[in-house]
């Protein structure tokens, strides 16, 4: 396996294996196992596609598609994702939250890119009938929390409110009982939104999806990490993919991990 220019990669493909499983530890696991193959030969690294490509698709050469399903059973996702097939699922990811082009996307799953762009309306019709809720917004810039709330209105679910600080989030929660989390990481008051998080989930179990500019600083492998994560600026298309991952994993949201400041 020739690595030169694929191990900047990692870090997004970790992201993009833990939101098809749901999990950190389980999408980790993915990632390894897909890279002792590589490494012992079992799959082929194609150095005629792009780093990032060529990752991607060893990842898929190398994970068998029952195990983009979720995580395990007894802690595992709700019922409606089996409702969408791991190829929407996948398709949707890649094109949505990892900014692959169909044509890209489609060379990481061996598939046309009419099927890719198939696969995507697909998801996308099946996400809207099966999910609705209300959503607890906590960013303290007025247009990016703007930007959000109309994301969330476009997939039919409500904002039932928009917090600022960590108080105010914590407050929020407590009233209204919101089924999905958006958090900043730093918010106007210097509060944290991992903190805030914590606070929430510790009586209310929730998926929180977690925004920030610097991504990386996050996906470092060296403690927990938020199962779904945002880059900023972000493409509206990206929000609606981890929305909609989030929710489907609605019955495995653990507590946020307590992670350094972005």
């Amino acid at each position: 396996m020739k690595i030169d220019g694929v191990f900047a990669h990692l870090p997004y493909l970790r992201r993009y294996a833990r939101a098809l499983a749901g999990e950190q530890q389980r999408g980790d696991k993915l990632v390894q196992l897909a890279l002792e193959k590589a490494v012992a030969g079992e799959v082929t690294l194609n150095t005629a596609l792009a780093p990032r490509i060529a990752l991607f698709r060893v990842f898929h050469d190398a994970s068998p598609e029952a195990d983009m399903v979720g995580a395990d059973a007894q802690r595992g996702p709700d019922s409606r994702l089996q409702r969408l097939e791991a190829r929407s699922r996948q398709a949707l990811l890649l094109t949505a939250m990892e900014g692959f082009t169909p044509q890209e996307a489609g060379q990481v799953l061996a598939l046309p890119e009419a099927e890719v762009e198939s696969l995507v309306a697909r998801a996308h019709g099946d996400i809207e009938l099966a999910l609705k809720t209300r959503v607890l917004i906590i960013e303290d810039e007025p247009v990016i929390a703007a930007d959000i709330e109309a994301i969330v209105g476009d997939l039919g679910h409500e904002v039932c409110a928009i917090a600022t600080t960590r108080s105010e989030a914590i407050a929020e929660a407590a009233r209204h009982q919101p089924g999905l989390v958006l958090a900043d990481i730093q918010l106007a008051d210097n509060s944290s939104g991992i903190d805030a998080a914590n606070d929430i989930l510790a009586s209310l179990s929730v998926p929180v999806i977690f925004i920030t500019a610097y991504p990386e600083r996050l996906l470092t492998g060296e403690r927990p990490e938020p199962a779904f994560l945002i880059t900023k600026p972000f493409l509206p298309n990206a929000v609606k993919a981890a929305i909609s991952q989030a929710l489907f994993f609605e019955e495995a949201a653990q507590p946020a991990p307590r992670l350094a400041q972005a």
